[in-house]
């Protein structure tokens, strides 16, 4: 009798193991999904979405507005020097970012006679030498992009390597594990 019951409870766990396995596996496969591209008639429907939604609209406003022109215009300037990597001379006008930005650190310079603000993602041994800068100091910048907000009344330059009288004051580190 007691052989049976070792039995039965033996083949009752491994059934209930084999079932939590199963169930493990059909959960790991789930969380797995990869992301297809859109192709261009699809990613054309979900810009059509997104224009129709409150912020679709505000963007488009301010798009059409003086300030959202000449932020746009300003861009554009820099997209052939962004987009080889090559020196762009600046000169810090500020210090401080414009009140409520959320952007990290960064300052405000002026490239090519038009002010951008300049972004810089630091690590902590890097921060002292970029609070280290002065209004007219004279940078050396690269970046690999211009982008720009609504909330925000310049184009925004990612600092990906600063130099300072020669020397290089902020390099930017890529980040581990990803893109």
């Amino acid at each position: 009798m007691k052989k049976v019951m070792y039995a039965l409870i033996l083949l009752l766990v491994v059934v209930s193991g084999l079932v939590f396995a199963s169930s493990e596996i059909k959960n790991e496969t789930s969380k797995k999904t990869i992301s297809t591209p859109l192709s261009q008639d699809d990613g054309s429907a979900e810009l059509k979405k997104w224009e129709a939604t409150p912020g679709g609209m505000n963007f488009k406003r301010w798009e059409a507005s003086l300030q959202g022109k000449k932020v746009l215009e300003c861009a554009a300037k820099l997209r052939s020097q962004v987009s080889s990597f090559t020196d762009m001379e600046a000169v810090v006008t500020s210090l401080s970012l414009p009140p409520g930005s959320r952007l990290g650190f960064g300052v405000i310079a002026r490239i090519n006679g038009e002010d951008y603000i300049v972004k810089f993602d630091p690590e902590k041994s890097q921060l002292k030498q970029l609070y280290s800068l002065k209004v007219n100091d004279k940078l050396i910048i690269r970046s690999n992009a211009v982008s720009y907000a609504p909330k925000y009344s310049y184009p925004i330059v990612s600092g990906d390597y600063v130099e300072r009288d020669g020397k290089i004051i902020y390099k930017r580190v890529p980040r581990k594990g990803g893109c």
